[in-house]
């Protein structure tokens, strides 16, 4: 069952015959908010199958092009679980002090059933710590932290999402923060989720996010003195000349290109 969604700290609805209130499953009003009202977001257009630009195709889908879109904000009730996790977190942040849910969340999404919270960096600590220790909420496990370069989302290209599981209430919510090329800081959650030490590693070694506060953030897969971060987008497609049975492959951006 759904529950309502409450309001946020600060927010004052309309309550107006006119107000487009609307009911949750519990016949609870629930009234949307601007702030979760955002449409999807078209962030760049991917040419060919990769992306690839300045090495030319070697894939054969050089003429394939499609527009990268992010999912928008949904407006309340999310629906099963969705709306205790929303309204725990809210008071978990209101009773502890600090930013509130509506500073520190930028937006809510609900996307083929997996619950988002894009989580504005600064607060990105606080919300976490406020996940794993509140009694409603017990999110103990982080699963790791994957990066994404989007080079189109001007001012934020960088994202770093956290999946958290709850195991004492058997749920599961993912947290996304974001960062520019310009400024690519975030904090580390190390200090909430030790188990994300190699996860942030990783991260910073293929994208380049700096995590600020981390006990030993150096690079994990890739040599020490490696240039650049391989996994971005903007990244060169290079490679070495393989031999196989006497032939020679050689490197990507030296292929024959299809395009």
């Amino acid at each position: 069952m759904t529950e309502r969604t409450p309001d946020r700290p600060g927010h004052t609805p309309d309550r107006s015959p006119a107000a487009p209130d609307r009911t949750d499953a519990a016949g609870r009003p629930v009234t949307a908010d601007p702030h979760d009202a955002a449409g999807p977001d078209t962030v760049g257009v991917r040419h060919g199958m990769f992306g690839v630009r300045g090495s030319g195709d070697t894939s054969g889908f050089g003429g394939l092009v499609r527009p990268t879109v992010l999912p928008g904000s949904t407006p309340p009730p999310y629906g099963d679980d969705d709306d205790k996790v929303v309204r725990a977190l809210t008071a978990a942040l209101q009773r502890w002090g600090g930013a509130s849910f509506a500073e520190a969340v930028e937006r809510v999404v609900v996307h083929c059933g997996q619950l988002t919270l894009h989580v504005v960096r600064e607060h990105l600590p606080a919300v976490a710590l406020a996940l794993r220790d509140d009694p409603d909420l017990r999110f103990e496990m982080s699963l790791g932290a994957s990066g994404v370069h989007y080079p189109g989302a001007t001012g934020r290209e960088l994202h770093v999402v956290y999946p958290l599981q709850s195991i004492t209430h058997n749920r599961r919510v993912m947290l996304e923060t974001w960062a520019p090329d310009a400024d690519p800081h975030v904090p580390t959650l190390t200090r909430v989720y030790p188990t994300t030490d190699w996860h942030e590693r990783e991260t910073y070694d293929f994208f380049g996010v700096i995590f600020d506060g981390h006990p030993s953030l150096t690079r994990i897969e890739m040599p020490d003195d490696w240039e650049g971060h391989p996994q971005r987008k903007d990244y060169p497609l290079g490679g070495i000349p393989v031999q196989y049975k006497g032939a020679t492959i050689p490197p990507p951006d030296q292929r024959r290109a299809y395009s």
